[in-house]
C-alpha cells in the first residue's frame, strides 16, 4: 500500500527519507533552473505568512518562491493577527482555508503550527517555531550536499545550543542516516522528548548520535560543523548568562584547526559575530552559511512543489 503523502510539513519526523531527498533534489532543479523551472506550480493561488517573530531570509525567501511559482504571497504580522490572543489558531485555520491555499507560520510555540494544521484542509508549513527550523534543515541538507558530495559518510557537528535548529538537523541526519554530534554546556543538551524521536529514526537509518561537552573532540573528523547565537528570540533575559556558560563554545580558528581541513562551516544565520562564531571562520572559504541562505528559497520551492503536487 503506498504510503499517503503528507499535508503539512511541521518538523520532519513526519517525512520519509525519501521525501527529504525528493525535495532536496528538486530544490537543486529549481536553483539550476531559476527562475523558469515550476513558474506554474502555484499559479492562481494564494499563501499566506504569519509570522509573530522577526525575520529577513525567511520572508523574503518564502514570498518570492511563491512569486516565482507564480503565486501571490500576503504577509500577516503578529500585531495584525493576534494569534492565541485575539483569535484561536483553530478558528484563524478554519478562516484562512476558506480564502487561500497555503499558510506558512513563524510562531513561538510549536503547537501553534499543529493547531493551525490540525484544523485547516490546506497545507501549513513551519517556518520556524521554538522547537524545530525544518525549512532551515533541509537548505542545509541541500548545502552539504553541493559540498561534500562524494563523501561516504556525513558526519555533522553542532556546537552550541541545542534549539529548534539544533534539533531540525538533528532529525533530518538521523532520517538521512547522517552521524550527528551535538557539543554543548552542561544543562543545554537537547530536549529528552526530542532525543528519543531521534534515536528511535537513528536505529533504523544507522545514523549515529552523540551529546558531548567537549567541542574540540566533536569536530574530530567532521564534514560540517554548525553553530547558531547562543540566545534565541524570546530568551534576552539570559543573554549575559548564556555568554558565560558558552565562552568555551565559540566556532573559532583554534577550534576549526581540530577538524579535518575540508569541513565546511554554516550558521542559519543572523549571526552574532564575535559570540558564537569569529568573522575570520564565517567570512572564510570553508563558510557555507551564505550558500545556505541562499538554499532557502530553492528548497522552500521544492516544499510547495511536494505538498502540492
Amino acid at each position: 500500500m503506498k504510503q499517503k503523502k503528507n499535508k503539512d510539513l511541521l518538523s520532519l519526523i513526519e517525512f520519509s527519507a525519501e521525501e527529504i531527498r525528493h525535495i532536496v533534489a528538486q530544490a537543486k532543479k529549481f536553483k539550476r533552473g531559476r527562475p523558469e523551472v515550476g513558474r506554474k506550480i502555484f499559479t492562481g493561488r494564494t499563501g499566506v505568512l504569519i509570522f509573530e517573530k522577526p525575520s529577513l531570509r525567511t520572508r523574503i525567501t518564502f514570498e518570492t518562491a511563491i512569486h516565482e511559482l507564480g503565486g501571490h504571497a500576503i504577509t500577516l504580522t503578529s500585531d495584525m493577527v493576534g494569534i492565541g490572543k485575539r483569535e484561536s489558531p483553530a478558528d484563524v485555520a478554519r478562516n484562512l482555508e476558506r480564502w487561500v491555499h497555503l499558510i506558512v507560520a513563524r510562531t513561538f510555540s510549536h503547537s501553534t503550527v499543529e493547531q493551525l494544521a490540525s484544523h485547516s484542509s490546506i497545507p501549513v508549513i513551519n517556518a520556524l517555531t521554538d522547537t524545530f527550523h525544518p525549512c532551515q534543515a533541509l537548505a542545509f541538507a541541500q548545502t552539504l550536499d553541493e559540498h561534500c558530495a562524494g563523501k561516504k559518510k556525513y558526519k555533522v557537528v553542532f556546537i552550541g545550543d541545542s534549539n529548534n535548529v539544533c534539533n531540525s538537523i538533528m532529525v533530518l541526519c538521523a532520517k538521512l542516516g547522517y552521524d550527528f554530534t551535538v557539543a554543548c554546556p552542561e544543562g543545554y543538551e537537547p530536549s529528552e522528548a526530542v532525543w528519543k524521536r531521534a534515536m528511535a529514526i537513528a536505529r533504523k537509518s544507522g545514523a549515529a548520535l552523540a551529546v558531548t561537552h567537549d567541542p574540540a573532540a566533536a569536530v574530530a573528523g567532521a564534514s560540517a560543523v554548525y553553530t547558531d547565537v547562543w540566545t534565541s528570540m524570546g530568551q534576552e533575559k539570559e543573554s549575559e548568562q548564556r555568554r558565560r556558560d558558552f565562552a568555551a563554545f565559540q566556532v573559532n580558528e583554534k577550534l576549526m584547526a581540530r577538524a579535518p581541513a575540508d569541513a565546511i562551516v554554516s550558521h542559519c544565520l543572523p549571526a552574532h559575530r564575535g559570540e558564537e562564531i569569529t568573522s575570520g571562520v564565517l567570512d572564510s572559504t570553508r563558510s557555507v552559511a551564505f550558500d545556505e541562505a541562499e538554499n532557502r528559497l530553492h528548497v522552500q520551492k521544492a516544499v510547495i512543489d511536494h505538498l502540492f503536487s
